[in-house]
């Protein structure tokens, strides 16, 4: 029994040059960090340059500062109609720019930059979708020469919106001549205003600008021009803002299908025409 046991517990030479190679490694791998860290050696920091780079740190941490600073808005803000070129500093302050951006539009004018377009003002670099919208319908660029301010309506005058061309529009204070002319586009796709509340359906007219403009506006119903439901064409009624591509196709087949539309009640069987555009157009159908 005691040899059986001897002969199994014993090792051969192999065995013990394979224990003594694997002790080895094991003594490498524990001492491995401890040799790491005595054969490695911090490298000393410069401190001149250290200091040189929190310089430049600190540098360009208050210039990003004056920066920020600069392109603060003015709290008050007042818009009126400006032509852009050579227009002062102290004016683009009033139209609510920082005097970051005064300051691009300045180099530009230096480098003999000129403002030929309403859209001019979009191109400069820093002016933001948001302000070139707010400032668009107050551009007045003169077609030629000499700046010439557009006479503007005396107190209690008024201009009435579905007859005035573009030259009596701009009498109106707060409306220049690109927004004019945004109007009567929108006044002839739509054949006319049944209400001055469908002004702030043009772009550009929020309840701000409706409320500033509005008294200086009187309307006339009857010089609205009505859509002949039953011989309009495709294309042209296609024009007209309140009814979608779909729609439009809906209403020249139904016609097609059915004949002549009657009243708004012929109108109401196309399903996809919803009771509130029913609303909208009834005024402007003429069923002759």
């Amino acid at each position: 029994m005691n040899k059986h046991i001897k002969n199994h517990l014993s090792l051969t030479k192999k065995d013990w040059n394979g224990m003594v190679i694997l002790v080895i490694l094991i003594v490498l791998v524990l001492a491995a960090p401890y040799v790491y860290q005595f054969a490695r050696k911090d490298s000393t920091i410069n401190q001149k340059d250290f200091d040189h780079a929190m310089a430049v740190l600190s540098k360009a941490k208050i210039d990003s500062t004056q920066n920020n600073l600069a392109d603060v808005k003015p709290a008050n803000i007042q818009l009126f109609d400006f032509n852009p070129n050579n227009l002062p500093a102290e004016k683009w302050k009033l139209l609510g720019l920082s005097d970051h951006q005064i300051k691009t539009i300045k180099n530009y004018e230096t480098k003999g930059g000129h403002f030929y377009r309403n859209t001019d003002l979009q191109k400069i670099y820093g002016i933001a979708d948001s302000d070139y919208k707010r400032l668009e319908p107050y551009i007045d660029i003169p077609q030629s020469g000499t700046y010439v301010a557009v006479p503007k309506l005396k107190p209690g005058a008024t201009v009435e919106l579905n007859s005035a061309d573009s030259a009596q529009l701009t009498e109106v204070r707060g409306i220049g001549p690109s927004f004019a002319m945004r109007i009567i586009r929108y006044r002839d796709r739509l054949g006319g205003f049944f209400h001055k509340e469908q002004l702030q359906e043009v772009f550009g007219v929020d309840t701000a600008k409706y409320n500033e403009i509005q008294a200086q506006l009187t309307l006339d119903p009857a010089k609205v021009t009505k859509l002949r439901i039953n011989t309009i064409s495709l294309p042209s009624l296609q024009q007209f803002p309140y009814l979608n591509y779909k729609q439009v196709n809906a209403v020249i087949q139904y016609r097609t299908q059915h004949g002549n539309y009657n009243s708004i009640n012929d109108v109401a069987n196309i399903a996809i025409i919803s009771p509130e555009t029913l609303y909208k157009i009834e005024p402007y159908l003429s069923y002759k």
